[in-house]
């Protein structure tokens, strides 16, 4: 016997619940409303069979709640105290994380939500574990909606790389001939690379002059370090010259030394690191480019080769190091891939190369 399916409706604000009470619905089952204040919605809820439905952090008065929970919805109620809206809906940008730059980096939602999450992983609370957890499922789910109609490239790359240097405008390089070839570019978010393949994404539609003069303004402050505020805020000033869809990037607030780059269009900052990651490499199907790195950059490429090795042909991603020297000799992760590779279906992915024109071209 098969049962019939249920439609999935997702309500991530008040005018889409008004819309779909409008359309004559009669019944909740199946929906899902996320981080939603309904507070001046209870005769509309009062009307609706509760049954089978989901309500995320939503804003409810009492009567609104008895009748849903009695019915049959499952309210799960929003976490009081934290920096963060554990049910979001949505991913973030750098105006929200950024938000009171102007009073100083500690005074953002970044810093704040890096601090508390110190905070709670030193005493251990279980709280913490429980609404991080909800976050990044929250986040995960904001990210799957994002359109993938264009094939998503990796970039990955070491967070030391100061702007004003030859291997930034490089990235820089990179990103905007990727985007330039309908590519998405994804980063994991931070600075160095990771910022200048954003930032060349974003500026895909603009002349060499423009980057140039991106460029120089940026190098005025090359690198987060003495200054997060000054380095941000340099950033802002750029993009808002020079607007452009910068991709999108994967950071984390694990690597809460890292800030994240202004420069993505969408920002999917994730507590747990090993799920960022996961999802990272997964969604960039189309190619993995890995400019040089260090510790970060070389677990990317093994956590990405794991699922090339043991793969079939149909499953395979493209894995391009850049820098011969960098990846046989400073770091000699490449003799180690050759070996691993050896007489299975991964070895015509994995590309070393010199130049970042040599790496576009192989991504597919």
């Amino acid at each position: 016997m098969t049962l019939p399916s249920i439609p999935h409706v997702d309500i991530e604000s008040l005018a889409h619940f008004d819309q779909v009470v409008a359309a004559g619905a009669t019944s909740m089952e199946g929906w899902r409303v996320q981080s939603v204040d309904l507070s001046a919605r209870t005769a509309e809820l009062l009307g609706l069979n509760p049954m089978g439905s989901l309500f995320l952090g939503c804003v409810l008065e009492e009567k609104a709640e008895e009748w849903i929970r009695e019915g049959g919805g499952l309210i799960f109620p929003a976490i009081p105290s934290l920096p963060f809206d554990s049910y979001r809906s949505r991913l973030y940008d750098a105006d929200e994380l950024y938000a009171d730059l102007d009073q100083g980096y500690d005074a953002t939602p970044d810093a704040r939500i890096y601090a508390w999450s110190r905070q709670h992983d030193e005493k251990g609370d279980t709280s913490r574990t429980l609404a991080a957890a909800l976050h990044d499922h929250a986040i995960a789910d904001a990210l799957t909606e994002l359109p993938d109609d264009r094939p998503w490239i990796g970039v990955m790359g070491g967070h030391g790389v100061a702007r004003g240097s030859t291997s930034y405008r490089s990235a820089v390089q990179l990103g905007r001939t990727l985007a330039q070839a309908s590519h998405t570019v994804v980063t994991g978010g931070g600075p160095g690379a990771m910022e200048a393949a954003n930032l060349g994404a974003s500026l895909s539609t603009y002349d060499e002059a423009a980057v140039d003069a991106a460029l120089t303004a940026l190098a005025v402050v090359p690198s987060f370090r003495p200054s997060v505020a000054a380095w941000a805020a340099t950033g802002l000033a750029v993009r808002g010259e020079y607007p452009g869809d910068g991709g999108v990037s994967i950071p984390t607030w694990f690597y809460g030394h890292e800030p994240p780059n202004v420069f993505a269009s969408s920002i999917a900052k994730y507590f747990s690191n090993a799920q960022r990651e996961d999802v990272l490499l997964r969604r960039a199907r189309g190619g993995i480019i890995y400019l040089p790195g260090a510790a970060s950059t070389v677990q990317e490429i093994f956590q990405a080769v794991t699922p090339n090795y043991y793969g079939d042909p149909a499953t395979q991603v493209p894995l391009i190091l850049v820098g011969i020297h960098h990846w046989t000799t400073e770091l000699p992760v490449w003799p180690l891939l050759e070996s691993l590779a050896a007489d299975r279906p991964m070895a015509p992915h994995i590309h070393l190369v010199d130049t970042i024109t040599e790496a576009a071209t192989l991504v597919r």
